[in-house]
């Protein structure tokens, strides 16, 4: 394996050796480096990963108060919102968006255990081409294996909350409308299906966040450490 993807998968197996309070985990060498530590290690931080973007999404205001994953209208739709509100029909707007921003945060609990039997399954081969891939390859790894289950599961979640809003039902007409106009995707036409859609798009940013943060820096947790673990990395 390459230096650098050798150099990292140390990070990673320190971390979550560390997290689990290993004693030996100061002890590794490059040598003493094995494939299943290696793939136990990622499962491990990925296991942290997936759990702290549920947990962060699936809470009040998860979707709606944060900026990068809070559901909007679909673009023909947002364009009939601005003429509701222009016509005092604001709140009637504003009601949705909040509705289906709350549908999402409802939803998302539901991904973990799903998620997490996901990492549970990882091959050492599955970790081997996450370590090595782009930054985000341990979220299209995610995507791949539970966007469709999940879609599945989020729908009656999703629609649960959505039917106590008599908006819905004009959410639906307007967007099928939309579609023929040419101003809405045939995808947004349906309330509950364009939410879950949303939910997961923003739920696999938030893991690909995660992701992220682990690569740049495995072992923020422990940073009195890094001298003396990575001084076996160090080229003699």
């Amino acid at each position: 394996m390459h230096y650098s993807a050798r150099r990292r998968w140390l990070g990673l197996v320190l971390c979550t050796s560390l997290i689990a309070g290993s004693p030996g985990a100061l002890a590794l060498s490059l040598e003493e480096l094995r494939d299943n530590e290696v793939a136990t290690a990622l499962r491990q931080a990925l296991e942290i990963g997936a759990g702290n973007a549920i947990a962060r999404l699936g809470q009040e205001n998860g979707f709606l108060g944060n900026e990068r994953v809070r559901i909007p209208l679909p673009d023909g739709l947002a364009k009939v919102a601005r003429g509701m509100k222009a016509v005092g029909m604001g709140k009637q707007s504003d009601e949705l968006m909040t509705t289906m921003n709350r549908a999402a945060e409802q939803a998302v609990p539901d991904a973990k255990n799903l998620l997490l039997n996901t990492v549970r399954l990882l091959t050492i081969q599955d970790a081997k081409t996450i370590l090595t891939g782009p930054e985000d390859a341990a979220t299209q790894f995610f995507r791949a294996k539970t966007e469709e289950e999940l879609t599945r599961r989020f729908l009656p979640i999703v629609a649960r909350t959505t039917k106590r809003l008599k908006l819905a039902d004009l959410y639906n007409r307007f967007a099928s409308r939309g579609v023929a106009f040419g101003l809405v995707r045939e995808e947004d036409a349906n309330l509950d299906g364009y939410v879950a859609r949303k939910a997961l798009d923003g739920l696999y940013l938030s893991i690909a966040d995660e992701e992220k943060a682990i690569r740049a820096n495995p072992l923020e947790s422990s940073k009195r450490l890094v001298k003396k673990v990575f001084g076996v990395l160090e080229p003699q």
